[in-house]
């Protein structure tokens, strides 16, 4: 099954870090990406840009409107993420919890669903009302 593991963390706190602090979490992410490629759980992994670099698309009223920035205010924000492929949310957590993100953010694991649109759609048509 197809997890999606989401960083989210203090985006703030990065440019606090001494290039010394930086060098580690960098290599710590680097030992956790190389861990999943190893055992083959991984998918696809990235970071994001800063919230800053942001844009929300909202349609209300039949108007298109934008804003710069992201949706919510939050105190931790989406940094990153990692789509991996394991038995069972058990193997999930377990792989969210080695993330470096977990010491100082929180890990959101959620399943991916297994569906495409036009299958989802194609049940709706099939289910009587």
């Amino acid at each position: 099954m197809k997890y999606i593991l989401m960083d989210y963390v203090n985006e703030a706190g990065w440019p606090k870090l001494t290039n010394a602090e930086k060098e580690h979490w960098l290599g710590a992410y680097m030992a956790y990406v190389e861990a999943m490629n190893t055992a083959g759980v991984l998918r696809n992994s990235t970071g994001l840009q800063p919230t800053s670099a942001a844009t929300t698309v909202r349609v209300a009223n039949g108007k298109t409107q934008v804003l710069d920035g992201p949706y919510a205010e939050t105190k931790e924000q989406l940094g990153g993420f990692h789509i991996i492929e394991v038995a069972d949310l058990d193997a999930a957590l377990s792989w969210a919890a080695r993330c470096p993100t977990a010491l100082h953010g929180v890990i959101e694991v959620r399943p991916i669903m297994g569906k495409a649109l036009a299958e989802i759609r194609a049940e709706l048509v099939d289910t009587p009302a």
